[in-house]
């Protein structure tokens, strides 16, 4: 990365935050001819997005035409809707789902290749795309993103912390006070975007909304403590839905480093039992429902239960495993001993739920996704998860056009804001594979309105 000294005081549009949505918004603006900064107060970009590891949703894309999955805009709209609570911002919903193929095919110009399919909670079809290696999809997109930001000749500074948001005497946007290792700076902009993911890793905000979960471990970079909502807040811009957070069923929080446990990982076959080795409930329900599943068993967590060709269709596990998450069975009992759970239990439970996937029906649990391969293929392995913070659905009211509205309703001039920072599109819950589809969606949409405002401004 350049050094801070290298930062001019002077761009078109300054983007804060490095994440899905900083990246793409940088590009989808220098390709509509603005010279863009990105300014990034962590030592590395990605910032949550770098962690996210089940995919992206989309639906009517060529990637699921070639895999033979008929899919409509219409159904994903209504389950999102569903899995939010009938609380999404309708219009904004709208816009994401009808965007969600294209921003795919644009991803594909850059050679990001989403390729392969899975599914998450809540969702009827496989809208999940991820890389055809299997690898998790944040650390994919945001790596190889940063790549085409440098590549594309866009300034792109880590280590410069966003303080405070300028305006002229017309009340407009028009710059930034960034603190950088050679001190404080003050960078002017015809327009800014505020691309600083959520508050997921702020006790502060967290106590402020939502006390009941002060305690909760948190899958969140350290990073993610709001910033960007507390920029915005100092120019009257409007806060939504800020109780609304989303706690993640299967984290590992045994360790001092929580890891997120990637909802593809059920969406590939995987089950959940409790200490008697039962099932407990549907997996693949919406995580508002799994997490309250887990927290209601009283028993320090569940584990996720799979087999080798589970494990072969979710590269992550390998990852889990390195780093020693992944408990090892030669079959059934070995593992049910090794963990701790009722093994008689474990393998009957096994059993019924193979008749299940062979049949096509969980008589015990109504579970109808995920279920394409029996868990019959030693070696078996285990996961230990506790429900962890995971997502934060609230934030900045924007419209559709990621332009910041403030108490009253009205746009703050020069103003825009996409992905986590921004709130309304989930409802009270995010379904897997929508965070990093946002990122893109709204990212693109913020480039181009961000390039429109410039050219209207001049």
């Amino acid at each position: 990365m350049p050094n801070t000294k290298e930062l001019k005081n002077k761009y078109d549009a300054i983007v804060v935050g490095s994440g899905g949505a900083g990246l793409t918004a940088a590009l989808q603006a220098h390709e509509l001819g603005l010279n863009v900064v990105v300014l990034e107060k962590n030592e590395k970009t990605g910032g949550n997005t770098s962690r996210a590891s089940s995919g992206m949703n989309a639906s009517e894309s060529l990637v699921q035409l070639d895999e033979g999955i008929i899919d409509n805009n219409r159904d994903f709209y209504e389950e999102t809707l569903k899995g939010g609570g009938l609380l999404n911002d309708r219009a904004m919903l709208k816009y994401f789902v009808n965007h969600s193929a294209l921003a795919i095919s644009w991803l594909m110009k850059y050679g990001i290749r989403l390729t392969d399919l899975t599914i998450t909670g809540g969702m009827s079809k496989k809208r999940a795309h991820r890389p055809a290696s299997m690898e998790p999809v944040g650390f994919y997109l945001t790596s190889r993103m940063t790549t085409q930001v440098k590549k594309a000749g866009i300034d792109i500074f880590t280590g410069a912390k966003v303080t405070k948001l300028l305006q002229d005497a017309k009340k407009r946007v028009n710059g930034v006070e960034v603190e950088t290792p050679d001190g404080i700076k003050t960078v002017k902009a015809k327009v800014v975007l505020l691309a600083t993911g959520g508050f997921g890793a702020s006790k502060d905000i967290i106590k402020k909304y939502r006390p009941d979960l002060v305690d909760y471990k948190t899958t969140n970079q350290p990073g993610a403590t709001g910033d960007g909502l507390k920029l915005a807040e100092a120019l009257d811009a409007q806060l939504m839905q800020m109780n609304f957070i989303q706690v993640h069923p299967t984290a590992d929080t045994d360790n001092p480093h929580v890891y997120l446990i990637g909802e593809g990982l059920r969406g590939e076959g995987a089950i959940l039992v409790n200490k008697d080795g039962q099932r407990f409930v549907n997996e693949l329900s919406t995580r508002k429902i799994v997490s309250s599943a887990i927290t209601n068993l009283h028993e320090d967590g569940a584990y996720l239960i799979f087999d080798s060709g589970v494990r072969a269709h979710f590269a992550a596990v390998e990852f889990y495993d390195q780093i020693g998450l992944v408990e090892h069975g030669t079959d059934l009992a070995d593992l049910a001993k090794k963990i701790g759970v009722n093994g008689a239990n474990l393998e009957k439970t096994i059993a019924a739920w193979n008749k299940s996937v062979t049949t096509g029906k969980d008589k015990e649990f109504g579970r109808t996704t995920g279920m394409d391969r029996e868990l019959d293929r030693g070696p078996y392995f285990a996961i230990h998860v506790h429900p962890a913070i995971h997502y934060t659905m609230g934030g900045i009211h924007i419209n559709t056009e990621t332009q910041v509205l403030d108490t009253n309703g009205n746009v703050i001039d020069g103003l825009f804001a996409a992905g986590e920072v921004s709130g309304g599109l989930h409802g009270n819950n995010r379904i897997g594979g929508n965070s990093i589809a946002e990122t893109v969606i709204f990212g693109r949409q913020a480039g181009i309105q961000m390039a429109k405002y410039v050219r209207e401004s001049k």
